[in-house]
Formats: C-alpha cells, sequence, structure tokens
C-alpha cells in the first residue's frame, strides 16, 4: 500500500553529522523513492539530508530499512544511519527492548541501545558484521587477491589504497596529513575509477599520535559527508591491517568520533550517538510517482 504522496510525515535525524530524512514505513510506502529522496534531500528547496531512510516490517528481522542517497540511488548499508533506526524505533515504541534486529541489503545487524536518564536513547552500538578484504568480493579490479596499499595512478600521482567492504565497497588511503588534501576532486575521482565494477566510497585518513585515526570521507551518491560509519569501520580494518592500529580505536570525524572495535570473532563493532533534530509533514511537489521502488544499483 501507498502513502498519500502529497503529505508525507518525516523525523530528522543525524548520527555525528551525517544526516537522514528517517520515514516511517511500516504500514505504507511512498511512491517513486529515488525522487523522493532528490526531492527531500536537497537543502535548498527541501528538508535537507543526505538521503531518506524508510523503516519497514520484516519477516528477518525486528525491522528492516532501506537508503535512498540523496542522487537517488540506493544504499546497501549505512553505519551512523542505522543507529538513528535503533534510535527511531524505540523512542517510538515501534520494538521493544535494547536489543534489536534490523534488516538491510547487506544483512541482519544486531543493536545494542543505551539510554539516556530521559529513557531515550543516546548511543547505540551495531555489530558490523565482519570485513570482506578478498579484492572480487569487495568487489575491486586489483593485481593480487587482497588490495592492500596498492599503487593507484591520480591526477594527483600514485597513491596507496586499501579496498575493505562493510556491506559496501571503500577505498582506504593513509596521508601523514589531511591538510592541503583534495577531498572533493581526488574523492570524485577515486569514486569512478574503472577498478571499482560499483563505484566507491574513498576514506582518507591522518593516523594520530594518541593512536587516533582522523578521516574524511567522500561517499558514492552523496559527496563528501560529515560522517560514515561504515567508513570509519573500513579504516579501522585497513589500520589494523597496515599495523597503524590496534583491534580498538577511536575514528575522528568531521561530526565527531565513533569507537571502533575488532571482535576477536572478526566482527566489527561501532558504538556512535544518534540524535533527533525535529520532525515535520513535508508536502511532495511531483505531480506524478510511480508504484514501486527502483531496481537501482547498490550504492553508499
Amino acid at each position: 500500500m501507498s502513502l498519500d504522496n502529497s503529505e508525507i510525515r518525516f523525523t530528522k535525524m543525524h548520527g555525528i553529522g551525517n544526516d537522514y530524512i528517517y520515514i516511517n514505513c511500516m504500514e505504507s510506502v511512498p511512491e517513486d523513492l529515488p525522487s523522493l529522496s532528490m526531492e527531500m534531500s536537497d537543502r535548498h528547496t527541501g528538508v535537507g539530508g543526505d538521503g531518506i531512510i524508510l523503516i519497514l516490517p520484516s519477516d528477518k528481522a525486528d525491522c528492516m530499512m532501506r537508503i535512498f542517497n540523496a542522487d537517488g540511488s540506493e544504499a546497501m548499508m549505512c553505519g551512523n544511519g542505522i543507529r538513528c533506526v535503533g534510535k527511531f524505533v524505540h523512542d517510538k515504541g515501534i520494538v521493544k527492548g535494547l536489543r534489536i534486529s534490523v534488516d538491510t541489503r547487506s544483512g541482519v545487524k544486531i543493536l545494542d541501545m543505551h539510554p539516556g536518564p530521559d529513557g531515550l536513547i543516546e548511543s547505540v552500538t551495531v555489530d558490523m558484521g565482519a570485513p570482506v578484504t578478498e579484492a572480487a568480493l569487495v568487489p575491486v579490479n586489483a593485481p593480487s587477491a587482497m588490495m592492500i596499499e596498492e599503487p593507484v595512478t591520480t591526477s594527483a600521482g600514485p597513491l596507496k589504497l586499501t579496498a575493505v567492504s562493510m556491506g559496501n565497497p571503500h577505498g582506504v588511503i593513509f596521508v601523514d596529513t589531511l591538510e592541503g588534501v583534495d577531498v572533493h576532486g581526488l574523492g570524485r575521482e577515486l569514486e569512478m575509477h574503472p577498478m571499482w565494477p560499483h563505484r566507491a566510497n574513498i576514506e582518507f585518513v591522518e593516523p594520530l599520535p594518541d593512536g587516533s585515526l582522523r578521516m574524511r570521507v567522500w561517499e558514492r551518491g552523496s559527496g563528501e559527508t560529515m560522517a560514515c560509519g561504515t567508513g570509519a569501520c573500513a579504516v579501522a580494518v585497513a589500520a589494523n591491517l597496515t599495523g597503524r592500529a590496534g583491534s580498538r580505536t577511536t575514528v575522528r570525524l568531521l561530526g565527531g568520533d565513533l569507537t571502533i572495535r575488532l571482535n576477536p570473532d572478526g566482527h566489527v563493532m561501532m558504538t556512535g550517538p544518534a540524535a533527533t533534530v525535529f520532525e515535520g509533514t513535508y508536502r511532495r511537489r511531483s505531480a506524478s510517482h510511480s508504484s514501486a521502488g527502483p531496481e537501482t544499483p547498490p550504492r553508499h
């Protein structure tokens, strides 16, 4: 069943600055989701955000999330987004308890939620699953079975890149300092590099003296964002693989910090805040909409 396309109730939320527009679709789903995401995400004429996240019923988990980026492409997974999904369904009483399961296009994820003094959720720990470093499965076209600090030719000269998938492909580049790095130019260039069959998220990372990792991220389908949860996990994995970090590290993003822990079972655990900004009703501009969601290539 479809929602009335003229007005859509929404909640604006963010995880350390990675902001999305959340829509409760437990009973019905809006039409033409790519168009809706582009329209609502516009920071000048819409609500403004990195995309929309739909919360739907699931026969595999407590709920399902679908993510559409600001350019209308559908994402596989979003670490900051899923923390906000946990807060959304808990605070609104949709799902009971402090441990919930969320169905995503990258599989079912388990969330442990941490409430504040008012009983509302302040932070969430997400079991992000095991990273994938086999090049063919990331996927990335690489000369070796694993792409670890392989030189890649760019307009700024050769850069060493490590490829990791956290349900979506990431290219991690360690630098001495982030000052002067052309995140927008190189990010766009590397996102579109032919080595990626489905494009990729690109992270530029500066290891800090205290052992933490300072990061900026260029996300496929969204451009530079304040934060990327799957990217922070990929960065922690790449840092561990290259001897730059141990099994637990803090990743410092433009929007705030995430704590990443690599478990002995190989799973990556991510802990960070989730916040509600405001709620409202959006009046849709489009005159007509298709009746079903798209079959778009995975992004994000």
